[in-house]
């Protein structure tokens, strides 16, 4: 199976990139180009940034660039998340290797960064046609995803630029009182229990064990298999990276794993369920033990974490839907993410009485 970092399609109108003034650019400042003249596809799967394969002859890779439109501050550096990968790539093999990034805005509207194309497969919502799916396959992704997780848990992280790059020490007061106000900017209607449910993560945040790196938005259609499905070839979208505590990072990644029994809406909020609902695959309690048994981490506050994690994805989906609220993207799939949101702070509050 020689699936890619995700499926292309064509561009989608408005979200095209100046092709002459891009190939120039790569001509001049990556080295081992081809003959032949730039092709252009984008990925469509993703919420956020934008994502492109970029093709000369035989060389391929992808770019990336914010969305269109106003966004929050702070998010969406590409220097950031290129520098992150630079500093990561040797030790974490995961990581892709990036090429260059770009400031000037004159090339594709905004600034960018061009890396690597990894190649395998990426699995979100159904497995490849090809691909005959038993239970043993779901355990062994799962278990796959737990331990390049834990592995990312284990690196020394000053020997990476990302000391330089973070703050460490109160992180988790940062990032509650920080979403809450991300939250505040982008709000466009008023949601049952979202002061509730804030003041709760604010009186109740625990003591972090030892920083380390986190991904922080470690999911299941971030990741890309081998073939036989015995590694992760690549991570990908690590503009959120930084140095902090383990399980705020684990606690996002199980806000993602979704389980046959979770609510409907829950499920299929973003669309199609994840595959995670199949037979085989952990639950987020095992996913959660089996991530205690090989880190050697307390685990016993996890409900805030994910309560966290909870609220903190719908404040991302807020975010996304404020900029087509708003006119600044016409993406149709943004269209009714206002109730995901509120389905969200809903499960959130629920969540908060524990696991």
């Amino acid at each position: 199976m020689k699936a890619s970092y995700s499926d292309t399609i064509n561009v989608r109108k408005g979200e095209e990139l100046n092709k002459t003034g891009l190939e120039q650019f790569v001509r001049e400042n990556i080295s081992g180009i081809p003959d032949g003249s730039l092709e252009i596809e984008q990925f469509g799967a993703g919420h956020s940034n934008l994502t492109y394969l970029l093709r000369i002859g035989s060389w391929e890779a992808v770019l990336r660039r914010p969305p269109l439109g106003p966004v929050a501050p702070k998010a969406h550096d590409m220097e950031r998340e290129y520098k992150i990968l630079s500093g990561l790539n040797p030790l974490y093999k995961a990581a892709p290797k990036p090429y260059v990034f770009s400031d000037d805005e004159q090339i594709v509207g905004s600034p960018f960064f061009i890396m690597e194309r990894r190649k395998g497969i990426v699995v979100d919502s159904e497995f490849p046609n090809d691909i005959v799916y038993e239970s043993a396959l779901g355990r062994k992704i799962s278990k796959l995803m737990v331990d390049k997780l834990v592995e990312l848990h284990q690196i020394d992280f000053t020997k990476t630029n990302l000391v330089n790059m973070s703050k460490p020490d109160g992180f988790m007061e940062r990032q509650v009182n920080g979403w809450i106000k991300r939250y505040e900017r982008a709000k466009t209607e008023d949601v049952s229990g979202v002061d509730q449910l804030t003041k709760w993560l604010q009186t109740n945040i625990p003591a972090s064990p030892e920083p380390t790196i986190i991904h922080y938005d470690y999911k299941l259609n971030n990741a890309m298999f081998s073939e036989d499905f015995s590694e992760i070839t690549g991570l990908f979208d690590w503009e959120m990276t930084t140095v902090g505590d383990p399980l705020a990072d684990l606690g996002a990644a199980l806000s993602y794993w979704i389980e046959p029994d979770d609510p409907e809406e829950l499920q299929t909020g973003l669309g199609k369920p994840s595959v995670t609902i199949k037979e085989g695959f952990f639950t987020r309690r095992e996913f959660l033990q089996d991530y205690a048994t090989k880190s050697g981490r307390d685990v016993s506050d996890m409900h805030f974490y994910l309560t966290f994690a909870y609220f903190k994805l719908a404040v991302i989906i807020q975010q996304i839907y404020y900029r087509y609220y708003k006119g600044q993207t016409n993406d149709a799939r943004f269209a009714n993410l206002n109730h995901y949101v509120v389905n969200l702070i809903s499960h959130a509050l629920y969540s908060a009485k524990g696991v």
